[in-house]
């Protein structure tokens, strides 16, 4: 019997409870994977909590690393020992020591890359390739807002921008975690908590306003990247860490600069498994390449994710977490 956590109910990070499995045996297509490392995200808590739905009982996480350790019939890309990674939609369940996982959506980890950082990238990752090469695919010179710069999406978000010639600017919580997203590039840095965003997203660029805005934190910054857009700008919006937007009419996009606005998920850019390799591909070269070095801010075990979960809610962790299995 393998370990897990599973949630039962919806709620705090109190339900969150260690518990023992059996994995199962790979049927076809699939195969039984033992994790090493498993990646921690705010789309966990939102599962937790509820805002995201799923079927009770269920063990949460959406990406991992692992050793294949058996195959089940018609597998023919993997071989028993062969170090891999996935995300996406339909994997939640990683929270777990060992999962039956269908083999179609599992990428090689390179030599290059260990397993805590494939564990910390694969969503992560994945997400910045989208935003930053698809949803707006962000040119050199292009001026760019970014929030939660100093986090596990932002700083893989701020170097990859900055190796694309991106004019960066980035929100933070701290000085400390200015500081870091200096060091990741970006170019300016504005202290959410006590500072207008948008005006000092104008005093920095003239008064013309950005090109693009990604914000992942949702209610508390949504219109405030609205104002910070030039005319004609876009507005990413792609996750909710301060709750979920209000509904707005669309003549606000039009009063405020015939604004486009959009709200993308992995799920719909990591479709086919064409365009998940492309994506993974181009994602893993960024990273051996040492243009994109990625940041784990925290290791926690995997019997202590309730800790972990409560440690990212209080916004007291940078860069990416790693659940050590």
């Amino acid at each position: 019997m393998d370990g897990a956590i599973v949630i039962s109910r919806v709620g705090g990070p109190e339900v969150l409870e260690w518990a023992r499995r059996n994995p199962g045996k790979p049927g076809v297509g699939e195969v039984l994977l033992r994790h090493t490392a498993v990646g921690l995200n705010y789309i966990d808590v939102y599962h937790r909590v509820g805002l995201y739905p799923l079927a009770l009982p269920f063990s949460p996480g959406v990406e991992a690393a692992g050793v294949v350790e058996e195959l089940g019939s018609g597998v023919t890309d993997l071989k028993v020992g062969d170090r891999v990674a996935y995300t996406g939609m339909g994997a939640v369940g990683s929270y777990c020591e060992a999962r039956v996982f269908p083999a179609a959506r599992l990428f090689k980890v390179p030599d290059a890359i260990d397993d805590a950082t494939a564990a910390a990238i694969m969503l992560k990752g994945c997400t910045a390739e989208y935003l930053v090469r698809r949803t707006y695919p962000v040119k050199s010179g292009d001026w760019v807002l970014l929030h939660a710069a100093a986090g596990g999406v932002g700083l893989l978000a701020s170097q990859w921008l900055k190796a694309l010639g991106a004019r960066l600017i980035g929100t933070v919580g701290s000085p400390e975690k200015g500081e870091l997203a200096k060091k990741n590039g970006c170019e300016h840095t504005i202290l959410y908590r006590t500072e207008d965003v948008a005006k000092r997203v104008k005093d920095i660029t003239a008064g013309r306003g950005v090109d693009v805005v990604y914000d992942s934190v949702g209610a508390s910054t949504f219109m405030g990247s609205l104002d910070s857009l030039r005319p004609r700008g876009m507005m990413v919006t792609f996750g909710n860490a301060s709750g979920p937007v209000e509904p707005m009419s669309p003549l606000l996009l039009a009063q405020k600069g015939s604004l486009f606005l959009t709200r993308p998920t992995i799920g719909h850019y990591y479709v086919t498994r064409e365009e998940s390799a492309e994506g993974v591909a181009a994602l893993f070269q960024m990273v051996t390449s040492g243009k994109v070095r990625p940041h784990i801010g925290g290791r926690y075990p995997l019997k202590d994710a309730r800790r972990a979960q409560e440690d990212l809610e209080a916004r007291a962790t940078v860069g990416s977490i790693v659940l050590t299995v």
